[in-house]
């Protein structure tokens, strides 16, 4: 009997999800707005027959512009363009429910799914930072519990303009001169408490049914959301008892809502540092922590954690008296990885900084490509992840190491692909088309997809 297969995603960001490295001497400084870098990223994860390509993004300008490469390409429009240089990849991007509005993202999302032949997956986050909130007219974040009411009604929207087109609509009878059949084009009508949105969208349904949905929060908010509604969440993890928690209490609520806990995917994020040797791998991650500039990091920490900098001492331990998540109104589960981190390691603030340099809080891992495909092989089996997304410190040169030395291991060992088997992200995943709620009559909460969604009423 063949061995259940992992999911992997190609995480991108500029130079490497290291701060430090487009310090290298063989880094690209100026890669966060070149096309021609990502062709080639995007080109080395397929032949790596990675599941998909993974942008995050935000609508405001992260961080500050001295400390790193700070630039983002929209994702959407970057994907659109990797579409054309890829085949069989996945293509992910991250888009706010705070600041977009669903007919706009429904369209964005759907157009990337048809130029892409059904491989566009939307990674659903709700944006906290009162940076972004000025951005668009806010004087600071909507309360936590508003971002994730909002975000609950924006992807109904979305789902129900997706299925404003039955999949029969366009019968092109050029003799009778019907392109699309008007009875097989719905208004959505929708009025709810954040949204009122009449439809249809005005392309039709994408090829994959809905986009692939996926969600990066983990709070208790999050994981509310992620069960109800996400195909794959994202996830920042640090051990592997915390790694099978999560995966058990998510699975679990899924499960509680009537959903194939099969059909929820976890995958937490993984910075791999891999040489020839366990020695090298760890010097090449020593000098990366070498090259941060400490003050840069330390006024970021701050920001994470909502102190002053002056608050912080680099050879001091994180100063007593922080506050508990639920007085976070920014990114709740974000602030508590970081905070147990520091706790339980005893670290200085210089200690902490060194770790989050890497990841942000994701787990880093420096080793050989064996030791590399252990942990990934140990957590899969363990019940802590039904993949990973793969954060490269440095690129290319991390993605090409662990394509061309980790993939082969993995697949040695009847964990992962050798060849795409499927079409579209969905296939990648092992998960079906979801019905269309406007015109089929299958639940598709139950018989389908296993989405959380409510059944509207025809319209």
């Amino acid at each position: 009997m063949p061995r259940k297969q992992l999911h992997l995603n190609a995480f991108l960001m500029s130079t490497g999800h290291h701060e430090a490295s487009w310090r290298l001497p063989e880094s690209h400084a100026e890669a966060d707005s070149d096309l021609e870098h990502y062709k080639n990223l995007a080109r080395i994860a397929e032949r790596g027959r990675l599941d998909s390509l993974f942008f995050a993004d935000g609508p405001v300008l992260a961080g500050d512009p001295g400390r790193r490469p700070a630039a983002k390409l929209e994702p959407t429009l970057l994907l659109t363009a990797l579409a054309a240089v890829t085949e069989h990849i996945g293509l992910i991007a991250t888009a706010s429910t705070s600041y977009n509005e669903p007919y706009n993202l429904a369209r964005r999302f759907a157009s990337l799914d048809h130029i892409s032949g059904g491989r566009a997956g939307w990674n659903i986050v709700t944006t906290a930072g009162a940076d972004a909130a000025r951005n668009f007219g806010l004087d600071d974040t909507p309360l936590h519990r508003d971002r994730y009411r909002r975000a609950a009604e924006f992807v109904e929207v979305s789902t129900k303009l997706w299925d404003s087109w039955a999949d029969d609509a366009v019968v092109a009878d050029k003799e009778a001169g019907v392109h699309a059949r008007a009875d097989r084009v719905r208004g959505i009508a929708h009025t709810g408490e954040f949204f009122r949105v009449d439809g249809p969208l005005n392309v039709q349904r994408p090829p994959q049914g809905y986009p692939l949905l996926v969600q990066a929060g983990s709070s208790e908010s999050g994981k509310d959301f992620a069960a109800r509604y996400a195909e794959a969440v994202f996830t920042a993890q640090q051990t592997l008892q915390e790694g099978i928690a999560f995966y058990a209490d998510v699975k679990g609520r899924a499960e509680a809502l009537g959903r194939n806990p099969d059909g929820v995917k976890i995958l937490p994020g993984i910075v791999p540092v891999i040489g020839d040797t366990e020695a090298e791998a760890r010097e090449l991650d020593a000098e990366l922590d070498r090259l941060i500039v400490p003050e840069y990091a330390k006024r970021q920490l701050a920001a994470t954690l909502g102190l002053d900098p002056a608050d912080l001492h680099l050879d001091r331990e994180l100063p007593d008296g922080l506050p508990d998540e639920d007085e976070i109104e920014g990114a709740k589960s974000r602030y508590t990885l970081v905070v147990e981190l520091a706790r339980r390691e005893r670290l200085t603030v210089r200690e902490l900084i060194g770790r989050l340099g890497g990841g942000r809080g994701h787990r880093t891992f420096a080793g050989t490509a064996e030791q590399v495909a252990d942990t990934i092989e140990h957590w899969f089996e363990s019940g802590a992840a039904d993949g990973f997304n793969i954060m490269p410190a440095v690129l290319p040169s991390g993605l090409e190491a662990f394509v061309d030395r980790v993939v082969p291991l993995l697949q040695e060992r009847g964990l992962f692909r050798t060849e795409y088997t499927g079409a579209t992200l969905r296939e990648h995943y092992g998960l079906p088309r979801p019905a269309n709620r406007l015109f089929d009559t299958v639940d598709a909460g139950r018989g389908h997809t296993g989405i959380g969604l409510a059944v509207p009423a025809p319209v």
